[in-house]
C-alpha cells in the first residue's frame, strides 16, 4: 500500500495565473517526493499554458485519469473536467472560467468526502464569475464550510506569523455588529485547537487584536473592545487557553509584538491581511482551519495583469502544497497521541 499523500488540486480560473504556478511548482521533480498530485482541470488547458512558460518548465508530462484511485506516483495526474476544446481568454474574467472553477471544486470536494484524496490545494478563483445558483459564497472558505458542515477559521500562514481572520470576507460596515461574544469564543477555540493539532504547538499563545483605535481608549473612542472583546478573552483564558489582548493593531505590528505569539486573531479582513502580505506577499498561504478536511491555497488572486506572461511566482503555491502535507502528518501524530486507549 502506498504512503504517498494524494493531493487534490483545483485549477481555479483558467484565464489567470493558476495553471502557471501549478505547472512551475511540479516542474521540480522533487515535489513528487512529498505527494502524488491530482489536478482537477484539463490536459488541453494545461498544455496551452505550458507552452507559454520558459523551457525549464516545459518538461512536465501529464497522465490523464478518470478517478483518483488511478493516480500514478511520481506523475502529474489530471482528471479532465471536459474533453471539449476550451476557449481561453487569458487575463479576462469569463463565464466559462467561472463554470469550470465551480466544477473543479465540486468534483474535488466529492472525492474528499469519499476519502479518495487526502488534502486539497485550491488555485485562485474569481469571486465574481464563479457565482451561480449553486455557488453563492464570497470565497473558498465559506463554500468549504458549507460543503463540510463545520465552523471554520480563515488562517493566513507564513514562516513569520499565523493570522486568523474572524469575520472572513465581510463588508467593513457589517464588521462591528458581527463581532459577538459567541463568535469570538468560537474563533479563539478554533485557533487554539488548530495550533495544537495542525501545527504541533503544545501550549500556543494567542493574541487578539482590537476593533477600535487604541482599543477604544477605555471607552473614549469606543466600547466594543472593553465590553465584548475583553470579556471573551478573559473567558477563554479561564478555560486554560493562553489568550491575550485586545491589542491595538498599529502598535502590535509596529513594535513586532507579534513575534511573541504563536497565533494572532484579527477581527476583520484587512486588519490581518495588510500586515500579513507586507511580510509574505510571495510565499504566504491561506489555510481553512477548523474543518475535518485540509485545504490550503496560495495567498494571492488570479493575477490577470500578469497571466500568460511567465511572470507569476510559484513560491506561494509550493508553500501551500508543503503546508497541506505537513498539516496532514501533524494531525495524524496528534490524533494518535491523544486518542483514548480505552474502548
Amino acid at each position: 500500500m502506498s504512503n504517498s499523500i494524494k493531493l487534490a488540486i483545483t485549477h481555479g480560473d483558467i484565464n489567470g495565473v493558476g495553471y502557471e504556478v501549478i505547472l512551475k511548482t511540479f516542474s521540480d521533480a522533487r515535489m513528487f517526493e512529498h505527494c502524488t498530485p491530482i489536478l482537477y482541470g484539463s490536459t488541453k488547458v494545461a498544455s496551452y499554458h505550458k507552452k507559454l512558460l520558459a523551457p525549464q518548465h516545459q518538461e512536465l508530462n501529464f497522465s490523464a485519469i478518470n478517478d483518483p484511485k488511478m493516480a500514478k506516483e511520481k506523475r502529474f495526474n489530471v482528471i479532465n473536467l471536459t474533453n471539449d476544446e476550451v476557449k481561453l481568454e487569458i487575463g479576462k474574467s469569463t463565464e466559462l472560467a467561472g463554470q469550470l472553477s465551480r466544477e473543479a471544486l465540486d468534483r474535488a470536494c466529492k472525492d474528499l468526502k469519499e476519502g479518495s484524496v487526502d488534502v486539497l490545494v485550491t488555485a485562485p478563483i474569481n469571486k465574481k464569475n464563479i457565482q451561480s445558483k449553486d455557488f453563492d459564497f464570497p470565497g473558498h472558505t465559506e463554500y468549504l464550510s458549507s460543503q463540510f458542515e463545520g465552523n471554520s477559521l480563515m488562517m493566513m500562514v507564513c514562516d513569520r506569523i499565523r493570522i486568523g481572520i474572524m469575520t472572513n470576507h465581510l463588508s467593513i460596515a457589517e464588521v462591528p455588529s458581527a463581532i459577538t461574544h459567541d463568535l469570538l469564543m468560537e474563533k479563539i477555540e478554533l485557533m487554539h485547537l488548530s495550533l495544537k493539532r495542525d501545527f504541533g504547538i503544545p501550549m500556543p499563545k494567542i493574541a487578539v487584536l482590537a476593533l477600535d483605535p487604541h482599543a477604544g481608549d477605555d471607552g473614549v473612542i469606543g466600547t466594543h473592545d472593553k465590553n465584548i472583546v475583553k470579556p471573551a478573552i478573559d473567558e477563554a483564558a479561564g478555560k486554560g487557553i493562553l489568550c491575550y489582548g485586545p491589542y491595538p493593531s498599529d502598535g502590535f505590528f509596529g513594535s513586532s509584538e507579534f513575534n511573541k505569539f504563536d497565533g494572532v486573531l484579527a477581527l476583520y479582513h484587512d486588519q490581518g491581511l495588510i500586515p500579513f502580505k507586507l511580510m509574505s506577499f510571495t510565499d504566504g498561504v491561506n489555510y481553512t482551519a477548523g474543518l475535518d478536511i485540509i485545504r490550503t491555497s496560495p495567498a494571492h488572486g488570479t493575477g490577470y495583469d500578469i497571466a500568460g506572461k511567465d511572470k507569476a511566482s510559484e513560491q506561494s503555491f509550493r508553500a501551500a502544497v508543503y503546508l497541506a502535507c505537513n498539516i496532514l502528518r501533524n494531525r495524524k501524530e496528534y490524533d494518535e497521541l491523544t486518542k483514548d486507549p480505552l474502548k
